[in-house]
């Protein structure tokens, strides 16, 4: 709707059409948004827009000969915030500015003198006064980009654009709802799992969906929020019956207590960022609290050594999405080099880096020595894929030095490169037969592994990585992390997420019962020594026999 005022004058900016409110706004959300744009005719002045002062002079030359008809008074209710009382009359001739009538033998010195009047007399006012004629702030200000329009365009990346930047926060309220219930309960989002990850990252609150005051019911939303009283009745879609697989278990996730007591080891440090990497990687609960360990030792500068990581265990499980998920989230460089193709010293400073998954940006030109030199004295992070599977030993022996020391020399008769910030990331498949020997071994397999069970594991783990490294190598490293089997829950979320992946252009007509109907199906198809990808393969091919 643009502003009844049409005078060159006016500073007032186009109000938000109606029309152009997404449609995956629901009704009730719609009516409160719009509730504040008063568009009734008392809003605003109806008086007919005034000529504009540019085209003054010219345009009087042509209406001599017949007078202008315009309202009782011509008031610049609409000009900039910063100009002063423009519900005044400009100047107290006898004649009205709004009147502008030359007709009568006005000549043209009075309109040369009277267009000069108006614009000394537009710089120089005294305060505006308040005016019920005046439209509302909120109906010429442009509005900010706000939570609810970033979800309703069902693009994640628009929301993640409003958390990052701060203009709204993953718990504020859209309309009568919290921001996560209005996500779970529309459902004409497509990417409604994606959206609803994002905001668990950056710290969406799950309790907001057993509040009624921010997860009202559909019929306390319909009888104007009055419920039955001392009961909360939730819409089904926020309850974990109503969910899919995936989004029942972020959300538990996310409410569940040792989750938050995680997160507070790097809460304060540079690290933090890392928190959200529980929303990309299902499971290794435990994986994450002893990497969050190590991270809050350094940050606190009780270590005086480089970060060195070995993440150890069966094939997809995890392990290498965690290595490459480490870079971007803390928004440093990322340097990964597949060992498999090493044969020297030489060959590791001189290998280029290996990004596959880095779809947005081309891989980086430099090799590992360059890359550390450019990067020197800063965070950066080298991963050392399938560090095991380097045809010589001896290649890892050039490691030692930067591992204990934190610096060392790229070529031979060069100075020493200060490396003493670099996070070293390492995965490997070894203890692959103990972490399964371990985990079968347990009183109840079916339970989730206990923290003392994993501390065991871990005990259990290094010696085997030692015998495959050598001794002098593992004592340099700073922890060595076993990647351990998926429960029945983590098995159906990497299922499902599946489903989604592989079915984005009608996941919308897919209901959480549906998704739900796949992921049982495919459950018998997983197999422990192939992890997540068995699933993966198993749920393309379900889908192939549906359609």
């Amino acid at each position: 709707m643009l502003c009844r005022c049409q005078s060159d004058f006016c500073g007032q900016l186009p109000s938000p059409c109606l029309s152009s409110i997404p449609e995956h706004i629901p009704e009730h959300i719609r009516n409160t948004v719009t509730s504040g744009h008063d568009s009734s005719p008392s809003s605003f002045a109806l008086t007919p827009a005034p000529l504009s002062l540019v085209q003054s002079t010219q345009r009087e030359r042509q209406l001599h000969s017949a007078p202008v008809q315009q309202a009782p008074s011509w008031r610049f209710s609409h000009c900039r915030e910063d100009s002063s009382d423009l519900n005044q009359p400009l100047h107290p001739p006898p004649r009205r500015l709004s009147t502008l009538s030359l007709a009568h033998g006005d000549k043209e010195e009075d309109i040369d003198e009277y267009i000069r009047t108006i614009r000394r007399s537009v710089s120089g006012l005294p305060p505006r006064s308040l005016s019920i004629l005046e439209a509302p702030v909120h109906a010429i200000a442009t509005p900010k980009p706000t939570l609810l329009f970033a979800i309703a365009s069902d693009d994640v990346n628009e929301v993640r654009q409003v958390l990052e930047s701060g203009e709204a926060g993953p718990n504020d309220q859209v309309g009568p709802q919290s921001a996560l219930a209005f996500t779970l309960t529309n459902d004409k989002l497509s990417h409604k799992n994606e959206i609803v990850k994002a905001l668990l990252a950056y710290g969406a609150d799950p309790s907001a969906l057993r509040n009624p005051e921010l997860n009202p019911s559909a019929l306390a939303s319909s009888e104007g929020g009055e419920g039955v009283s001392g009961s909360h009745l939730q819409p089904g879609e926020t309850t974990p019956e109503g969910m899919d697989p995936a989004t029942r278990y972020y959300v538990t996730r996310a409410d569940s207590t040792h989750t938050r007591q995680t997160s507070q080891l790097i809460y304060r440090s540079f690290f933090r960022p890392l928190t959200r990497v529980r929303y990309d990687l299902i499971g290794q609960d435990w994986v994450l609290e002893q990497l969050f360990r190590v991270l809050s030792m350094h940050s606190q500068r009780l270590s005086v050594s480089p970060i060195v990581v070995l993440l150890c265990g069966p094939s997809g499980h995890g392990k290498s999405l965690l290595a490459r998920k480490f870079g971007s989230l803390l928004d440093i460089p990322t340097h990964t080099v597949n060992m498999t193709t090493l044969r020297s010293t030489h060959d590791l400073w001189q290998s280029y880096s290996m990004s596959p998954y880095e779809v947005c940006c081309e891989p980086s030109p430099d090799t590992l020595a360059q890359f550390l030199l450019s990067n020197e004295g800063e965070r950066c992070v080298v991963v050392l894929d399938e560090i095991e599977k380097v045809e010589d030993p001896k290649a890892l022996y050039s490691l030692l030095m930067p591992w204990e020391l934190g610096r060392c020399s790229l070529e031979a008769g060069k100075r020493h490169v200060d490396l003493m910030k670099v996070i070293w990331l390492g995965t490997s498949n070894i203890g692959h037969n103990l972490v399964f020997e371990h985990h079968d071994s347990r009183p109840d397999p079916s339970k989730p592994v206990t923290r003392e069970e994993y501390r065991d594991l871990m005990d259990l783990l290094r010696p085997h990585v030692s015998q495959c490294l050598g001794a002098s190598l593992l004592s340099r490293v700073t922890t060595v992390l076993p990647f351990i089997p998926f429960t029945v829950e983590e098995k159906m979320a990497i299922a499902a997420e599946a489903v989604y992946s592989l079915t984005s252009n009608v996941a919308k007509t897919l209901s959480p019962q549906d998704v739900e109907g796949i992921v049982m199906k495919v459950l018998p198809s997983y197999v422990p020594s192939e992890g997540a990808r068995s699933l993966h393969r198993a749920v393309s091919n379900q889908l192939v026999d549906l359609i």
